[in-house]
């Protein structure tokens, strides 16, 4: 079977990671970036075409199958929808987009083209994520009563300097950027939230940031089960975990480590989690670090729904509801 051919637009950090995993997977055909000495750089280490202009390698690019996304959050919808119109399958990073509305639009455009829309959301590929999830699925843990989510991490005035990041149009806030794949998980452990309460504050970041550093959310869930969120960019120096713990009737779960990589504790009644595999290390960014780097979960599914009729693990709609429940947060946030 032949290899996919990809395409990657905007080739800032992220996209290294994408290419590496396209590399062994499949073929990187073309790159695009509007700083063009980022476009060469990365398109001469993978033997690629090179871009300054998203429209003309949509032009141009006819031999490719996959147009993967990596440019800001504020233009995941316009460059996904345009690769869609033009009858490539589309792969966008996280967060879908800003709003609600374009995601929807974004999932339009995929039926209207009949082309697939993937969204990246790694977290879930975590083996103590995995692990619980199939915990709560069995029924394991009894009814849920509440979960907790605590993000607490590092981004200090040097990670926004001069950068996209920190602006409301294309980054968006503190909950899209750093803790997207956080929120997507409350979604896809306990489903539907329909009542919200917030509070937020801009401690340590003066203008640098457009938005909130530090959150307290309350959730209430369409099954009944509380949740809270605490999160915050303001851990001194690093950062310092990443959680989420679950109470249910009969068991109580954490998974924490600063990446939701580690099983912390569990009680659960006649049940053991055990014999984890080991995950893969989170994503290096120089001065700080992302999440899991599970991209190569990702397109080990992208390739399987294209070529082999495969089970699509992170639909669109996930995507779309991810970004519902960051817009309920920000729209209750006080």
């Amino acid at each position: 079977m032949k290899k996919l051919r990809f395409a990657i637009i905007g080739c800032g950090r992220i996209a290294q990671r994408h290419a590496e995993h396209i590399s062994r997977k499949g073929i990187l055909a073309a790159v695009c970036d509007i700083e063009k000495e980022k476009a060469d750089q990365l398109a001469k280490e993978y033997e690629a075409i090179a871009y300054d202009s998203y429209e003309e390698l949509l032009k141009s690019s006819t031999d490719v199958d996959v147009i993967s996304i990596c440019t800001p959050n504020g233009l995941h919808a316009e460059h996904s929808i345009k690769g869609l119109k033009a009858g490539f399958h589309v792969l966008c990073e996280k967060p879908m987009a800003l709003k609600t509305s374009d995601c929807k639009k974004m999932i339009e455009a995929a039926e209207a083209a009949g082309k697939r829309l993937f969204i990246i959301k790694q977290n879930r590929y975590n083996p103590p994520v995995v692990a619980v999830k199939k915990a709560l699925e069995e029924g394991r843990l009894g009814k849920v009563y509440s979960i907790q989510l605590n993000c607490f991490w590092n981004r200090g005035l040097p990670y926004y300097a001069n950068s996209w990041k920190g602006t409301k149009t294309l980054d968006g806030g503190t909950l899209y950027t750093q803790f997207s794949h956080f929120i997507d998980l409350l979604y896809w452990m306990l489903g539907d939230i329909t009542e919200v309460r917030a509070m937020m504050q801009n401690y340590a970041h003066g203008n640098a940031i457009e938005f909130e550093d530090t959150g307290v959310v309350l959730l209430k869930f369409a099954n009944g089960a509380l949740g809270g969120i605490n999160y915050t960019v303001n851990s001194y120096d690093k950062n310092m975990e990443g959680s989420l713990t679950i109470f249910g009737e009969k068991g109580t779960v954490k998974i924490g480590g600063q990446y939701l990589n580690e099983l912390e504790y569990q009680n659960i009644q006649n049940y053991t989690i055990g014999d984890l595999p080991a995950g893969n290390t989170a994503n290096q960014y120089g001065s700080y670090q992302g999440s899991m780097s599970n991209h190569d979960k990702v397109y080990d599914n992208l390739i399987d729904v294209l070529q082999n009729n495969g089970t699509i693990t992170t639909s669109a709609l996930d995507g779309l509801k991810t970004v519902s429940i960051i817009e309920k947060i920000y729209s209750a946030a006080i």
